[in-house]
């Protein structure tokens, strides 16, 4: 068998990723490994022989493509978290990964570490592929050689005995600070709710208009005087049925339908009107609505109010579902690529509609090449430039910095001129899913051998006991201070704390113990720079212990 796997590297991968995506689907007390399953089952495999490894390309080739794929999913909500607020949890972070690598660094000297395996200690310890990448990538870097070549397989030795529990330990961090503080999910949500933090469900209502204050007065005033986000779609005047368009004037007795979140139409009832049970949206006559998936590249990155749907198509988009989540339109809302919009539209003008936004599926499945292909080559480009640092030594960001950094800028940008550089949600996620596999691959079955070898040469159980404190103590005093003295939502902390780690399976927990979608924000808020900041300071764990314990 050994023999057969050796001579078929195409084989040896889908083996090795097929057992790994079984094992990672166990679940126990609610949280998996998931597909950092595929690394352990590489180590496993690749230690039954030095001859059991896939090509070398493969691993930058699916890291690269990892990267760039969370880089532009990530963008827009990286750029835009850097409010007073975002800011605050943002540098929370960052300090906290800063302690994290000192007290890896001070375990490296008082065990004697290797600089590789202290290096890739602090990965696992914080559970980040990427940055495990960087620090590979950065010895095979520093010369050539059979030294380099097995130096830069140590990295994974100390992220393998760490990764176990850089799991587990936030995890046993939430629940313990969740019984020391008597967290109460329930009243949490509810104080999330009224600070508009979470995603409520979108309902639709018809309104009567009767408060003498909306008399008379535009669409576009009364939803700037209310300063909610709703979206009037049509209005009802005795028989007819017409579109809330910006400039329409309302009547006394007009019924509105408000589409928006239950509290925020709440909110608009008690200033328009009353509740009432005509459904306007019923009478399909004049206006029709039905979903429309965005697959045309013209209009995507653009804002809403640009497309001039209103004034050129007596249309307007009432919600956009992107990925799983609806939310509210609004003019300033940019489209992306596999975006589903609530159209309403005149029947006439419904087919034109449809043509203008897109609705392709086959469309949407058809990755644009050029757009990936420069972005990617920007990446790549960017990871090569090297900065010089005091000492003589330099730094680059490598295939692990360099997409991710790329992807984060032109996930912002969207597109430039003709070149749309997001790709659609379904495709970034199978890109995404693809690159880290072969990535954890090509890594495990590479050092499975030398892990094997070198368990025990570097005190392998006294690591795992270390890893345990430092995944386990970060997180809680991350906890602590952000519940007690930033008065942060502990749904939206627990997780702040899963994206710290970047560890899907502590958001799956955390999400799974509030019972709601509170850790997506938190999770969403401080994730690209968790990642970024971990692929930079596991290099930096790399050249402070490369002067002191040698690599």
């Amino acid at each position: 068998m050994i023999e057969l796997l050796a001579g078929n590297p195409v084989l040896l991968l889908f083996v090795t990723a097929a057992i790994g995506y079984a094992l990672g689907r166990i679940h126990v007390k609610g949280a998996s490994v998931g597909v950092a399953a595929v690394l352990f089952v590489g180590l496993a495999i690749g230690a039954q022989s030095p001859e059991l490894e896939i090509p070398e390309f493969l691993r930058t080739f699916g890291l690269a493509i990892f990267v760039y794929t969370i880089g532009l999913a990530s963008g827009s909500n990286f750029f835009a978290s850097f409010n007073r607020k975002g800011l605050r949890d943002n540098a929370l972070v960052v300090a906290m990964m800063v302690v994290a690598a000192g007290l890896v660094v001070a375990t490296a000297k008082v065990f004697g570490l290797k600089a590789t395996v202290a290096a890739g200690f602090f990965t696992g310890a914080t559970t980040n592929t990427p940055a495990l990448a960087g620090v590979i990538e950065a010895v095979e870097a520093s010369g050539t050689g059979p030294a380099i070549a097995a130096a830069a397989n140590e990295p994974t030795i100390g992220y393998s005995i760490a990764y176990p529990m850089g799991v587990l330990g936030p995890i046993l961090a939430i629940a313990i600070v969740a019984r020391l503080f008597r967290i109460d999910y329930r009243a949490e949500a509810a104080k999330l709710t009224s600070l508009n933090l979470v995603q409520e469900e979108i309902r639709s209502v018809t309104i009567r208009v009767d408060a003498a204050v909306c008399l008379d007065r535009s669409v576009r005033e009364i939803q700037r005087a209310l300063r909610l986000p709703i979206v009037m779609s049509r209005i009802q005047r005795g028989d007819d049925v017409l579109l809330a368009e910006g400039d329409l004037r309302l009547r006394d007795g007009d019924l509105v339908q408000v589409v928006g979140t239950e509290t925020n139409v709440e909110r608009a009832v008690a200033v328009l009107g009353a509740l009432d049970e005509h459904h306007p949206e019923l009478d399909r006559t004049r206006y029709d609505f039905r979903r429309i998936v965005v697959s045309e590249t013209e209009v995507v990155g653009r804002r809403l109010k640009d497309l001039r749907l209103p004034e050129d198509y007596d249309a307007i988009v009432t919600r956009v579902r992107r990925g799983d989540v609806d939310v509210i339109a609004s003019g300033d809302t940019v489209l992306e690529l596999g975006d589903r919009v609530r159209v309403v539209a005149g029947r006439e003008h419904m087919k034109a509609v449809t043509a203008r936004l897109g609705d392709s599926y086959r469309h949407l499945s058809e990755i644009d090449l050029l757009s990936f292909g420069l972005g990617m080559s920007l990446g790549l480009l960017l990871g090569v430039i090297s900065v010089p640092l005091p000492g003589g030594m330099t730094f680059e960001l490598g295939s692990a910095g360099g997409p991710l950094v790329a992807g984060l800028v032109l996930g912002a940008v969207r597109r430039t001129g003709p070149i749309v550089w997001n790709i659609p949600y379904s495709a970034n996620l199978t890109l995404r899913q693809i690159g880290l596999t072969l990535f954890l691959a090509a890594v495990g079955l590479g050092s499975g051998y030398t892990f094997r070898t070198m368990f025990a040469e570097n005190s392998g159980v006294t690591l795992l006991i270390v890893g345990a404190l430092i995944s386990t103590l970060i997180p809680l005093v991350t906890l602590i201070i952000g519940y007690r003295w930033f008065k942060m939502p502990y749904g939206t902390l627990t997780g702040l704390v899963s994206s710290m780690h970047t560890q899907p399976a502590v958001l799956g927990y955390a999400l799974e113990a509030s019972g709601d979608e509170s850790p997506n924000v938190g999770y969403a808020m401080v994730y690209p720079v968790a990642m970024i900041t971990k692929i930079l300071l596991a290099q930096a764990v790399l050249l402070v212990l490369g002067g002191v314990v040698g690599a």
